[in-house]
């Protein structure tokens, strides 16, 4: 008896992460991708960081005109955010690439939302005029365009197998 109630947690240890993931990503005609932003690092020096952010605002092309003064992201104190939102528009902007989310190593993809306030960040399942914009990325092993529609059904095999096993545990103890 002891040993199955050590199974109870580990069956939610298992469960309760594909329900986040499941909540963070989205299915697009079978295939299941998770929605990004390109964001600072929260590690990253202040001069890298502002060296990048002019980059992105001048030569890189981002639209920084939301991060000026008035703009709904417009924050002085905060050169993180700054920043993020203008790596987030160079990366939708150049093809959800890893490269384009590097800036010197001053940035990384998120799954979480950067949006703060009034700032709404768009991520990699932006629409434009109806139509879907840029690509997603498709997490994991495998072909990038891996189908992934059956996954469901083999992770509730999966737990419907774990269930099976700790239920004749309970039993035989």
């Amino acid at each position: 008896m002891k040993f199955s109630l050590f199974l109870l947690p580990f069956l939610f240890t298992i469960t309760l992460p594909l329900h986040s993931l499941a909540a963070q990503s989205k299915a697009q005609n079978g295939v299941v991708s998770l929605e990004l932003w390109c964001v600072a690092k929260n590690n990253a020096d202040n001069p890298a960081l502002q060296a990048a952010l002019d980059w992105a605002c001048g030569p890189g092309g981002a639209d920084c005109s939301t991060i000026q003064q008035g703009g709904p992201c417009y924050d002085s104190q905060d050169l993180q955010k700054t920043a993020s939102f203008a790596f987030n528009d160079y990366y939708l902007k150049h093809g959800l690439a890893d490269d384009s989310c590097s800036f010197d190593n001053t940035a990384a993809l998120t799954s979480l939302n950067p949006s703060f306030n009034n700032c709404k960040f768009p991520s990699s399942f932006t629409v434009s005029n109806g139509s879907f914009v840029g690509s997603s990325a498709t997490m994991g092993i495998g072909p990038a365009s891996a189908d992934l529609s059956g996954c469901s059904r083999m992770v509730g095999r999966w737990i419907g197998a774990l269930i099976t096993v700790h239920s004749l545990i309970i039993l035989i103890l």
